[in-house]
């Protein structure tokens, strides 16, 4: 069974910058599409950042210009650096790691806040 592990969340004030990290086991890592997922309060999940196999990444909606996406197939890791962050990232940012299956980590919280 494939298991993804984040880290990185927490408590930062408007402007800040936070990097989560996602773990994933196995040795199939290279091979998984990743991305990251949020979930603010009372909202819909929505996908924030993925990333291919090959290395191709992409941003989706109000992330784009802060957020990005990075992999390190050597650590089996999948990043998320953001930057200038606002009141209205805060929310439980989920990895993904995707091939034939997908495959969920337990979340990390996120509160931008002063």
């Amino acid at each position: 069974q494939v298991q993804l592990v984040e880290s990185g969340g927490g408590l930062v004030q408007p402007g800040g910058s936070l990097r989560l990290s996602c773990a994933v086991s196995g040795s199939s890592f290279s091979t998984y599409i990743m991305s990251w997922y949020r979930q603010a309060p009372g909202k819909q999940r929505e996908l924030v950042a993925r990333i291919t196999s090959g290395g191709n990444a992409d941003v989706w909606g109000s992330v784009k210009g802060r957020f990005t996406i990075s992999r390190d197939n050597a650590k089996n890791t999948v990043y998320l650096q953001m930057n200038s962050l606002k009141p209205e990232d805060t929310a439980v940012y989920y990895c993904v790691a995707q091939d034939d299956a997908t495959y969920w980590g337990q979340g990390t919280q996120v509160t931008v806040s002063a």
